[in-house]
């Protein structure tokens, strides 16, 4: 199964037989709380104009537990998340297709829980509600309830030792901007750096300008560079686990299955006792 839908595949789905529910996960990376402004308000945007029965999805709220020890948006109470997805339609039968406002980063934290919690037929708009040509609405659906109970899966997840271990062992991927990676700004977290034998791996870097992913074999020779290859295995952290979910997303459309520290940079430098690596060099 494809973990993309081009804009045009989802307008033919949503006049067939069996039409994708609808998820709307706008978020941003903020930091304007620093600087005292307001942040993004998804909902508000939301509220403006979404594709015709889309239900929107609080990624703060519904898509991560509040912030602490295990990072910033440390993974979902499950019986939050399944009443969310169950509350926006989402039933085990049914096909879920998540977008967001182009960045594609929340609308890939929503379809790695969703993958990971089980569920069989999940996809994400390729580039986002900008490349969408069809109408918008602004009033708020109420579909029927759907059924699905998220059920964690036993793989696909890694904590701050399981990424360590993989960082000596496979590869682990840093999905952050390579100045953040190298430690040479740090605008949100304790310290900068990243996990020693953490490569490099700017999850923007795997979109082009228009916000869709890079085409198969591109997306392919790129992670293969990174020393992706067949036999390893790979996981990926960004700074919280949404970048980091867009990265992994990146690798399942390439073809290679991935796992994702969802505690990421933000738990990983929160103790002081963690090592800590600095500029371009892994270790």
């Amino acid at each position: 199964m494809n973990a993309i839908i081009s804009a045009s595949e989802l307008a033919s789905e949503l006049t067939g037989g069996n039409p994708p529910v609808l998820l709307d996960v706008r978020w941003q990376l903020s930091t304007a709380a620093a600087a005292g402004e307001p942040p993004f308000d998804g909902r508000a945007a939301y509220r403006a104009g979404h594709l015709p029965g889309a239900v929107f999805v609080d990624l703060d709220g519904e898509l991560a537990s509040a912030p602490g020890g295990h990072g910033r948006h440390p993974l979902p109470d499950l019986a939050v998340f399944g009443a969310a997805m169950r509350r926006a339609g989402v039933s085990a039968s049914t096909p879920v297709v998540v977008y967001d406002g182009g960045m594609g980063w929340g609308a890939a934290r929503a379809w790695w829980l969703l993958r990971w919690t089980g569920h069989p037929d999940v996809r994400v708009l390729d580039g986002g509600l900008p490349l969408w040509e069809g109408p918008l609405e602004t009033s708020v659906p109420r579909p029927a309830e759907g059924d699905f109970a998220p059920e964690p899966g036993k793989a696909g997840l890694l904590d701050a030792d399981g990424a360590a271990e993989l960082a000596r062992s496979g590869v682990l991927l840093d999905a952050r901007a390579g100045e953040r990676y190298r430690g040479e700004v740090e605008p949100i977290d304790r310290v900068g750096g990243h996990i020693p034998g953490a490569v490099s791996a700017p999850t923007t870097q795997n979109v082009g300008a228009d916000g869709r992913f890079r085409p198969v074999d591109e997306l392919g020779a790129r992670f293969r560079g990174l020393g992706v290859s067949a036999s390893s295995p790979v996981g990926v952290y960004c700074g919280s686990g949404v970048s980091g979910a867009h990265e992994v997303l990146a690798l399942a459309v390439a073809g290679i299955p991935a796992a994702l520290y969802v505690g990421s940079w933000s738990e990983w430098s929160s103790d002081p006792e963690r090592p800590v690596a600095v500029g371009p060099d892994p270790r």
